[in-house]
């Protein structure tokens, strides 16, 4: 039996969200990796789209409460979670008033307002690794997927390195063909200044453009290993992520089929047992 703790840090998962290739990504990897043995726990951002009576959704009020300060200003961070059935797989959604709108929103807020995608993205990306502090659960391998988890890898390699639970795990990005139009906001690196990252922790940033492709690039600099997901990744993406250095899963299928779960699942193993014997090597 494998006791070794995933946790899946995602864009979209269904039946939450509609059900489109990245939401559906969003379920059936994690699914399927818990059925391997793996125990397994997933966070999403609570869209104002999404139906808590429906779907069961509750307040974790002894996770909530915390405020998480993002340009000199505090945000509540509001905690909910589901059971995803019938795998009995927790949900965790990361929730707050002034990124997230309330009950019958249409439109994801990340193309409503795209104006707060760099803040929604810092804030949902601090209030997941905080919210795992608290659980006290230390993941073997975060696995990243979407373009608003980009920032974890960044966060957890460098605000978080003296933790001892996290600055064990080994972070995964995905790269996904789902993107946003246009830039994020001017002062986005001057944000992550604020938050206490350096300029050498930002350098794949460069002079200012901040678009889904450095966005991206900057999840591959600081992630651990990095899995294309789909076969219509743009090139250049790709090639940046193979010539990082890093280890790198290509397309392997369709998820939710055996032998693309398999692949994941050899994956995690390989850069497991890479990072050990890099390990015994320094020792």
């Amino acid at each position: 039996m494998n006791h070794q703790k995933i946790l899946y840090i995602s864009q979209e998962i269904n039946p939450y969200l509609p059900s489109t290739p990245m939401s559906l990504f969003g379920r059936n990897l994690p699914q399927d990796i818990q059925s391997h043995g793996y125990e397994v726990r997933t966070f999403m951002p609570k869209y104002g789209s999404i139906n808590e009576r429906r779907n069961q959704l509750h307040e974790v009020i002894r996770l909530s409460g915390m405020n998480i300060s993002i340009d000199d200003n505090d945000h509540p961070l509001i905690i909910k979670v589901a059971t995803l059935q019938p795998t009995r797989m927790q949900v965790y959604f990361i929730d707050n008033d002034d990124y997230f709108e309330g009950p019958g929103t249409k439109v994801l807020e990340t193309e409503s307002s795209p104006e707060d995608n760099d803040e929604r993205s810092m804030f949902f990306v601090r209030g997941v690794i905080e919210t795992v502090r608290k659980l006290r659960w230390d993941p073997t391998v975060i696995h990243c997927t979407g373009w608003i988890t980009a920032l974890a890898p960044l966060y957890i390699r460098h605000l978080y390195q003296d933790d001892p639970g996290l600055s064990r795990s080994l972070v995964v990005y995905s790269l996904r063909p789902e993107s946003f139009e246009g830039k994020l906001d001017a002062r986005f690196a001057e944000k992550l200044k604020m938050a206490g990252f350096t300029d050498e922790c930002l350098q794949s940033l460069g002079g200012g453009d901040f678009d889904w492709m450095t966005l991206n690039k900057l999840g591959i600099d600081h992630s651990d290993a990095i899995v294309v997901t789909t076969p219509d990744i743009p090139a250049g993406l790709v090639e940046y992520a193979r010539q990082s250095g890093k280890p790198v899963l290509e397309y392997t299928g369709p998820d939710g089929e055996e032998a693309t779960t398999a692949a994941y699942h050899d994956f995690y193993q390989s850069i497991l047992s890479q990072k050990e014997n890099d390990s015994k090597s320094s020792d």
